[in-house]
C-alpha cells in the first residue's frame, strides 16, 4: 500500500543531466496529501500484405527437387537454403466476425485473433527478442513501408487500425509500431549522428552513459524522500534506467566491431523499391553490427491500397485482391506478390554477401516470409502461405517443400513453437499451438504430406 505524504512533488519535475531533461514516472507523492563462441543465431519475419495467388505460390510437388513456382522465382538461388511449408492454419475461434484483415496481421507471429485478451498473445518474435536481446543494445527491431495510424477503426466489425499496421505484439494489449522512417532507424540503431562514423558514434556513446549516470544519482538521492509505494515505482524505474546503460554498455564492448561507413539517410524514398531496399539494408546492418538479432519487417500494412505501375500494376492493391477469381485480377495480383519476393530476393542475397563468423549472414539466420491469409478473395486463414530461409546456425535443412494435410488443420503456432527452440528461446506453447514440429527441420519422414 503506497503512502502519500504531505509534500507534494511537482508532477512537472523532471531529473537532469548533461543538458537532457527525464521525466520522473507519475508517483503518489506527486498528488497532494488529503505509481560466444557458437554461431549467433537470428530472426527476421516479413510480412507481405492483403494474401496471395496461392496456385502461383505453392509447389506442385512435395519433398526436394521441387520446381519453383512464378511467385517463388525469384528466390531460386537459394532454393538450398529454402524451406517451403504448406498445410499450416489460423482457425478462427467459434463466433468470429468481422476484422478479417485485421486477424491476418495479427496471426502472422502469434496465432491469436483479436479479441482473445489473455496473457499468452505475445508475438513470436518479442518472445525471441527476451533471450536474443540480452546481448544486444536493441531487444528488437520493427520495421515497415508503410506509415501506420493506430486510431480509429481501419477493418470491419470496428477493429483498430492497429491490428492491421503491425505484426509484433509486447503482450495483448501492447502493438509495436513499425517505423518506417530510414532516417528514424538509423538514428535508433546509432544514435543522433550522420554517419556511422566511430568517433561520432562513441562521442555519443560517452555522452548517453553520463546521463544515465547522473540520472541515477538524482533518483536515489530522491529515494530517501519517498513512500513505500513511491519508491517501489522509482526502483521500477531504477530498473528500466540500469537495463538501458547495459544496453549501451554492450555497445561499447562492441566498439573494435567493424562498421561499413554509410551516411544517415535522409527520409523516406519516394519510390517503393528505393524504400524497400533501403529498409532492407538497414536490417542487414543491424544485424551485421550485432544492434540486434531480432527483426520485422512489413512490406504494406493490411488493407493496403498502394498501386504498382512500375510494373505494369496501377490497379489499388487491396481491392485487386477481392479478384473473384479473375484471370486479369489474378495475373495482376501474381505480379505483385513475385515484385515482393524479388525484393525480399536482394535482402537475402546481402545477407549471403555478409560474412558473419564461420559462415554468411543468411548461414545463421532463420527468415519466415509469408502473409497471415492465403486465397484473398475468401479471406481464407487456412493453408497459409510460408516460406522459410536460411540456415539458422546449422538448425534449417532447406530445399525442400514440407506439406502438412489441411484436414489435420495443424496450427501455424506451432511452427513458432518450433523455431522459438531453434532460436534458443523455447516455450510449451504459444497461442493455440499443440506441440512443436519435430520433423520440419530435418529427419526421417520430414517431407511427408502428413507430418504429425
Amino acid at each position: 500500500m503506497s503512502v502519500i505524504t504531505k509534500r507534494a512533488i511537482s508532477r512537472r519535475m523532471l531529473l537532469r543531466g548533461l543538458g537532457a531533461t527525464v521525466a520522473l514516472p507519475f508517483l503518489d507523492s506527486m498528488v497532494p496529501a488529503l505509481t560466444a563462441a557458437s554461431p549467433t543465431v537470428r530472426f527476421g519475419a516479413v510480412y507481405v500484405p492483403n494474401g496471395m495467388v496461392m496456385q502461383n505460390w505453392t509447389p506442385g510437388t512435395v519433398g526436394t527437387g521441387f520446381e519453383l513456382t512464378p511467385i517463388l522465382e525469384p528466390l531460386a538461388p537459394f532454393q538450398d537454403q529454402m524451406l517451403v511449408v504448406s498445410g499450416l492454419n489460423c482457425t478462427p475461434p467459434p463466433g468470429t466476425r468481422g476484422g478479417t484483415h485485421s486477424r491476418a496481421a495479427t496471426r502472422f507471429l502469434t496465432d491469436v485473433h483479436p479479441g482473445a485478451w489473455n496473457p499468452e498473445a505475445v508475438s513470436m518474435d518479442q518472445i525471441a527478442a527476451r533471450d536474443l536481446g540480452r546481448h544486444t543494445p536493441l531487444a528488437s527491431l520493427e520495421l515497415g513501408l508503410e506509415g501506420a495510424n493506430f486510431a480509429g477503426s481501419c477493418d470491419s466489425g470496428g477493429f483498430s487500425c492497429a491490428f492491421s499496421y503491425t505484426i509484433s505484439w509486447r503482450d495483448s494489449s501492447t502493438p509495436l509500431p513499425m517505423e518506417h522512417n530510414p532516417r528514424a532507424v538509423f538514428e535508433r540503431l546509432f544514435g543522433d549522428n550522420d554517419t556511422t562514423d566511430p568517433a561520432a558514434r562513441e562521442a555519443r556513446r560517452r555522452e548517453q552513459r553520463s546521463i544515465l549516470d547522473s540520472i541515477s544519482a538524482d533518483v536515489a538521492r530522491l529515494q530517501g524522500a519517498l513512500g513505500a509505494g513511491d519508491q517501489r515505482k522509482l526502483g521500477a524505474y531504477l530498473d528500466a534506467v540500469r537495463d538501458v546503460e547495459r544496453r549501451i554498455e554492450v555497445a561499447e564492448e562492441q566498439g573494435d566491431r567493424e562498421v561499413p561507413l554509410v551516411e544517415r539517410p535522409m527520409g523516406v524514398p519516394a519510390d517503393f523499391a528505393d524504400h524497400a531496399s533501403l529498409m532492407y539494408d538497414l536490417q542487414v546492418l543491424a544485424h551485421q553490427t550485432d544492434r540486434t538479432r531480432v527483426t520485422t519487417f512489413m512490406s504494406g500494412h493490411e488493407l493496403s491500397g498502394r498501386t504498382y505501375p512500375e510494373i505494369g500494376v496501377p490497379d489499388a492493391h487491396h481491392p485487386l485482391s477481392h479478384h473473384r477469381g479473375v484471370s486479369d485480377a489474378l495475373a495482376k495480383l501474381t505480379k505483385i506478390n513475385r515484385y515482393h519476393v524479388g525484393l525480399f530476393a536482394a535482402f537475402v542475397e546481402k545477407l549471403r554477401a555478409t560474412p558473419d563468423g564461420d559462415g554468411s549472414l543468411l548461414d545463421h539466420m532463420v527468415l519466415m516470409y509469408g502473409a497471415g491469409m492465403s486465397d484473398s478473395n475468401a479471406h481464407s486463414p487456412y493453408n497459409l502461405p510460408i516460406v522459410l530461409l536460411g540456415g539458422g546456425a546449422g538448425t534449417l535443412r532447406g530445399g525442400r517443400h514440407v506439406s502438412f494435410d489441411e484436414r489435420d488443420r495443424t496450427p501455424l503456432a506451432n511452427l513458432h513453437v518450433t523455431l522459438l527452440d531453434k532460436l534458443g528461446a523455447p516455450v510449451e506453447r504459444i497461442g493455440d499451438s499443440t506441440g512443436p514440429l519435430p520433423t520440419l527441420l530435418g529427419g526421417p519422414g520430414a517431407d511427408r504430406l502428413s507430418e504429425i
